[in-house]
């Protein structure tokens, strides 16, 4: 699994700029005032940073951008950005400045002098997040980065306060690197494997098999799944950090390694990108590293449902009616509409083991969700609207868009089936609230429910403020804030 780049922070030391021979990243303000790093600098390069500060090139740089000297006389650096700051930069700003700072080094030692800036861990969140490339099936290619120093007048201080930053970092690397996996690679049981090793930082993990699944009644799942050689499996994941017996919050995730849509195949052309169909497995798994790593106060359950939906003689054809774990039959009108049939049994079983005080599933659920919200958004959709604020909140304030979308009888309607409890869809119009509006059925009356349609959002084909274009691990940043913000002791 890639690691974020190691970020250390010392005291401020001028003298150091004048030798480092990487990248030397200096902060103007708006106004374009130099600090002391930036006197020196300027002093060093014979009036260059003045200048080029007066010029009409930074004066259209943004805060968060940079500008430039390439091989700065009188310095032994290879460059020297000039990063424009705004006097009060927000959380999110403070984090694109330092996606700005590794999109620029490339694999070059960087020596960031941030003086008195404020915000500086979140400058490192920001440059680790962005520092990301996956090249695990790349021949020849190490991807050996260099170091990174950020001098600061507070070193110590910005250390404490980066190293849970740094741990939601890793959470995201790990959701990266699952959803960019090649089928052929990340199976189902290679995928229960790697959560399975994080028994290391604490979590208890447990791995249910098909014979387990049958018995505990998970035939919607199992249906999916049973079309390819790759055995279906639930794996659970508990991070028991919160008082002894207090009931957990629970993440649940939709595992489809590959998704071709089973008998009702889909189109071959953008097929590939199926591989990124357990993007919600991935978040589920990469918050659960993130929460482990930092040592949440907190009790926090992640289930994920593992599949592979796949067309070959033993696969569930459109017409198949299906008994929940629940109970409730489906009647399977598209194969291609699996996701929903995987969650509704682990939210099932999730609730019956163990009562969480509030349960919330994401998935690459909908098509529709894309047409309705872009790449911008993921939908959230909510039986309860005191915990459905509390995610948006939390949301806005780590920079993930997420927008509300409508629940209601109408919508339900549209499940009814003439042979069984309800049909897998209910047709193309509002394609992604009738989905949430099946899951809605396998929520009991007293559970605070949020469902998360991620598919435009979990890996997209440019890139964002801070990841490249593939896997973006949308989703982990604002669900490890939601457990520090809501369910956190202490």
């Amino acid at each position: 699994m890639r690691k974020p780049t190691a970020i250390r922070f010392e005291m401020t030391d001028i003298a150091k700029l004048k030798d480092h021979t990487g990248r030397v990243a200096i902060f103007v303000d708006e106004e374009g005032r130099l600090d002391s790093n930036a006197r020196r600098c300027n002093t060093l390069t014979k009036g260059a940073v003045a200048r080029a500060v007066e010029g009409d090139a930074f004066a259209k740089t943004k805060p968060g951008q940079a500008f430039t000297l390439n091989m700065p006389v009188g310095m032994a650096a290879i460059a020297l950005d000039i990063v424009r700051v705004a006097r009060r930069s927000t959380v999110v700003q403070s984090r694109k400045t330092g996606a700005t700072l590794a999109k620029l080094r490339g694999t070059a030692e960087v020596l960031v002098a941030a003086g008195p800036l404020r915000g500086v861990e979140n400058v490192a969140l920001g440059l680790a997040m962005r520092d990301y490339t996956f090249v695990d099936h790349k021949t020849g290619s190490d991807d050996i980065s260099g170091s990174v120093v950020i001098m600061c007048s507070k070193p110590d201080a910005a250390t404490q306060a980066a190293s849970p930053l740094l741990a939601i970092a890793e959470g995201a690397f790990m959701t990266r690197d699952l959803t960019n996996e090649p089928a052929n690679i990340l199976t189902t049981t290679e995928f229960a494997n790697r959560l399975e090793d994080m028994r290391d930082l604490g979590l208890k993990v447990e791995v249910l098999d098909e014979e387990a699944l049958a018995s505990l009644g998970m035939r919607t799942l199992l249906s999916v799944g049973q079309g390819s050689d790759s055995p279906s499996k639930v794996v659970v994941m508990e991070w028991n950090g919160g008082t002894e017996g207090d009931a957990p919050l629970a993440l649940i995730g939709k595992g489809v390694v590959f998704d071709t849509g089973g008998i009702s195949l889909k189109p071959a052309g953008g097929m590939e990108d199926m591989t990124m169909d357990m993007g919600g497995a991935g978040v589920v798994a990469g918050t659960m590293r993130a929460l482990a790593l930092r040592g949440a106060k907190a009790n926090v359950v992640g289930l994920v449902g593992l599949v592979e939906n796949m067309p070959s003689g033993n696969a569930t054809r459109p017409g198949d009616v299906i008994t929940s774990m629940k109970g409730d039959t489906v009647e399977v009108i598209n194969t291609d509409a699996e996701g929903r049939l995987v969650l509704c049994d682990v939210m099932w079983y999730a609730q019956d083991r163990f009562a969480p005080k509030a349960m919330i599933d994401l998935a690459t659920l909908t098509g529709a969700i894309i047409i309705g919200l872009g790449h911008e958004n993921a939908g959230v959709f909510s039986n309860n609207d005191t915990f459905c604020n509390a995610f948006l909140k939390a949301a806005e304030a780590e920079g993930e868009g997420a927008w509300r979308m409508p629940l209601g009888d109408a919508y339900d309607d549209m499940l009814k089936s003439r042979i069984a409890d309800m049909k897998n869809i209910g047709g193309r119009p509002a394609g992604s609230i009738t989905a949430a509006q099946f899951l809605q059925r396998f929520v009991k009356d007293d559970t605070p429910w949020i469902h998360l349609d991620i598919a435009g959002v979990a890996s997209v084909k440019s890139e964002t403020a801070l990841a490249p274009t593939g896997a973006t691990g949308w989703g982990v940043m604002a669900l490890n804030r939601l457990v520090s913000d809501v369910y956190e002791d202490g």
